[in-house]
């Protein structure tokens, strides 16, 4: 089982996927997370991607898809995956689609999680995270025990500075302008999928466990 999720910033994609991949026992793979971890490791990829960072640039598309292929080549992912932050891009969709042809491989869904401006405003503008150890809060949601201090180690809870309202709505606006062709490209591919992500986190869950169980779990090879 081959997924890629797509959606907006603070719609619970990465909430989703983790659980998902948990239960169905596939990886769930951060394209972010990756990149971090190639980075650190010092590898040949890493560097590449850092040298562009550093000059202040975005990672070309040809590197990113290089940096997949690593990952997805890995024994973790022969079974099935749920891809969460690539593709970003229709020519990065294209590419990725030659990747799959040259693994063997086919993408069975992209699940595109869909929520409101106003909600994501309201869902993100409450989060808190940890200056110590990174835990993440929501005032509403899953507040700490005490205010502004991090359950697990007593750090410092602050707001991130793109968790304000203003960013927030200009991350949207932006991520909805870049997506909009990715998201047609799919949609008339028949592969995209739509799942309300401004309802309640567990169910919007069942409404995706239903999907992935749909599935057949056999496997991803091309025949």
């Amino acid at each position: 089982m081959n997924f890629v999720f797509l959606g907006p910033p603070g719609v619970g994609k990465g909430t989703q996927a983790v659980a998902l991949a948990a239960e169905f026992s596939i990886p769930h793979i951060s394209t972010g997370d990756i990149l971090r971890e190639e980075i650190k490791a010092g590898t040949e990829l890493g560097r590449l991607a850092q040298s562009y960072i550093d000059d202040g640039n975005l990672v070309p598309d040809r590197v990113a898809v290089d940096i997949i292929r690593n990952r997805l080549g890995k024994d973790d992912a022969k079974n099935g995956y749920i891809l969460d932050g690539f593709p970003r891009t229709v020519p990065q969709a294209e590419m990725f689609e030659q990747l799959l042809k040259e693994l063997g491989q086919r993408l069975d869904l992209v699940v595109y999680l869909e929520a409101s401006e106003e909600v994501l405003v309201k869902r993100l503008s409450g989060r808190r995270v940890c200056r110590d150890c990174g835990k993440i809060f929501h005032l509403v949601n899953m507040p700490p025990k005490t205010e502004g201090v991090c359950d697990l180690c007593g750090g410092e809870l602050y707001q991130r500075p793109d968790d304000q309202p203003e960013a927030i709505r200009h991350r949207f606006r932006v991520y909805q302008d870049k997506t909009a062709d990715l998201i047609r490209w799919y949609d008339e591919k028949g592969l995209l999928t739509r799942v309300p992500g401004d309802i309640h986190w567990e169910k919007t869950y069942e409404m995706l466990r239903e999907i992935f169980a749909s599935i057949d779990g056999g496997s991803s090879e091309i025949n």
